[in-house]
């Protein structure tokens, strides 16, 4: 199996808006869906219009984390699965190492597919972010998934919402990642929006400005360069 094949966003492009890392007070990491491009997240980063903060959007080798839907049995969603995962671990490394931006720094936000990624990532490394946001997805992997993640999230801020009757997100799920994410020391806010369907609204946008919004009160003496 070649590097490409093994690793297929081993060498992910991402792109980047808002503040330059060398100013920012927090990065938020966003994560596109299937089909989707990187730049669809910054022009949603455009909508949060949050002050002081970088937003870096990776993107997915053939606009796709991993094939297959993300109830499916996760072997059948490798390499893809754990090269998204890798990828996004590394970016992570970097913005603490280069531009000391460290997890509690760090908002992870994720739509769709992007969102599944997402809170798979922050619970299998659970620790203190910035915060998670899941908008329209859920933990991966089949109903008899084992859940038994290590680390703690030590209060950081979680948001899910999702509709009712998404076609692609049973509800049952979203409920489940709540739950699994809560018992990891998530402060978790759930919202379920009845007949939404697959989109985002404007009250998940409140909710993440809020989170956002926190970094915005810290002076620039907390995050010395």
């Amino acid at each position: 199996m070649t590097e490409g094949t093994s690793d297929p966003h081993g060498h992910a492009r991402v792109l980047q808006a808002g503040t330059p890392l060398y100013r920012a007070k927090a990065a938020v990491v966003m994560l596109h869906g299937r089909g989707a491009e990187a730049d669809n997240m910054l022009e949603f980063a455009e909508i949060l219009a949050q002050p002081d903060l970088t937003y870096l959007a990776p993107q997915a080798k053939d606009r796709s984390w991993y094939p297959y839907s993300f109830l499916a049995p996760i072997a059948r969603n490798e390499p893809f699965l754990s090269s998204a995962l890798k990828m996004l671990g590394h970016l992570l490394d970097r913005l603490d190492s280069e531009h000391h931006l460290g997890a509690d720094q760090i908002v992870l936000l994720g739509f769709s597919q992007g969102a599944c990624l997402t809170v798979e990532y922050a619970a299998r490394k659970a620790r203190h972010y910035g915060g998670v946001i899941g908008l329209s997805g859920g933990l991966i992997g089949p109903e008899d998934t084992d859940r038994d993640y290590d680390g703690h999230f030590s209060g950081t801020p979680v948001f899910l919402g999702c509709s009712d009757i998404d076609p692609h997100v049973p509800l049952a799920r979203v409920h489940e990642t709540g739950r699994v994410l809560s018992a990891l020391g998530g402060v978790v806010t759930e919202r379920i929006y009845p007949g939404m369907g697959h989109t985002i609204n404007d009250d998940e946008i409140k909710h993440i400005r809020a989170i956002l919004a926190k970094f915005a009160t810290h002076s620039a003496a907390s995050f010395s360069r």
